[in-house]
C-alpha cells in the first residue's frame, strides 16, 4: 500500500524586510516546514507590509528614526536586547549597531514581488538576502544598488531589476497589496496565513505554526 502523498499547503507570509521579528519568523517557519515534511507540501508566498510608509524614499537617519519611534536609544536598546536573544536562538546574529539608515521598504517589496513572479524559491532567496543585508550587515535595503546586488545573488537578472527599479513598475500595485493587509485586519507582522483559512500573527514557535497547518487541513476537509 502506497503512503499518502503530502497535502499541498499554501502559506502567505505578510512581512516587512525591516522587521526583525519577521526574520525570526522566517527561521521558525523553516523549522516548521521541516516538521511538516511528508505530511504537507508547502508553497510559501511573501506579501508586502510597510511598518512605516512615511519614511522618505532615501531613508531616514537611524538615530532620528529610533528617537521618533521609541523616544530614544535607551528604550530601543531595551526592546532590541529581547530581539537579539530571540534571534540568537534561531542562529541569527543581529547587528543593530551597523544599521545607519532606516529604509523605506517599498522598492524592496517590489523586488520581492518580481522574484515571486519567477518562483517561490527565488522569492525566498531574495527575502533571505534582504534580511541578511539589513540586519547582519547594516546595508540600506532601500538603495537601488543594494537591491540589485541582492537580486543578482538570489539568481535574478540584475540589469533587468535595475531597469525596473528606475521605473514605477508595480509600485502602485505593491502599495495597494500592503494596504490590503491592513484592510483585512493585519495589525502586526509577521502574519502567516495557511491555506487562506488560518492566520497566525507573530513569530510563534515552529510547533504552533505546524499545528496551524494541521488545523487548516482539518478545516478544509468536507463535512
Amino acid at each position: 500500500m502506497m503512503a499518502d502523498m503530502p497535502k499541498p499547503m499554501s502559506v502567505d507570509v505578510i512581512s516587512d524586510v525591516m522587521c526583525p521579528w519577521c526574520f525570526i519568523g522566517k527561521r521558525r517557519l523553516e523549522r516548521a516546514a521541516e516538521m511538516a515534511e511528508g505530511e504537507f507540501d508547502l508553497t510559501v508566498h511573501w506579501r508586502p507590509y510597510q511598518l512605516d510608509a512615511t519614511i522618505p524614499p532615501g531613508g531616514m537617519d537611524r538615530k532620528t528614526y529610533l528617537e521618533n519611534k521609541f523616544g530614544g536609544p535607551e528604550r530601543a536598546q531595551e526592546i532590541y536586547s529581547r530581539i537579539e536573544a530571540a534571534g540568537a536562538g534561531e542562529g541569527i546574529d543581529f547587528n543593530f549597531d551597523a544599521i545607519a539608515i532606516s529604509p523605506n521598504t517599498l522598492d524592496a517589496h517590489r523586488v520581492v514581488r518580481w522574484a515571486g513572479d519567477a518562483s517561490p524559491t527565488m522569492q525566498a532567496a531574495v527575502v533571505e538576502q534582504l534580511f541578511a543585508r539589513f540586519f547582519l550587515h547594516g546595508e540600506n535595503v532601500g538603495d537601488h544598488g543594494v537591491l540589485v546586488e541582492a537580486a543578482g545573488e538570489a539568481g535574478m537578472d540584475g540589469t533587468e531589476v535595475r531597469q525596473w527599479l528606475e521605473s514605477d513598475r508595480d509600485a502602485a500595485e505593491t502599495q495597494a497589496e500592503a494596504a490590503r493587509a491592513a484592510q483585512i485586519g493585519v495589525t502586526g507582522v509577521p502574519c502567516f496565513i495557511f491555506g487562506r483559512r488560518v492566520a497566525v500573527t507573530g513569530a510563534h514557535d515552529p510547533e504552533t505554526l505546524f499545528m496551524a497547518m494541521r488545523q487548516t487541513a482539518q478545516e478544509a476537509q468536507p463535512n
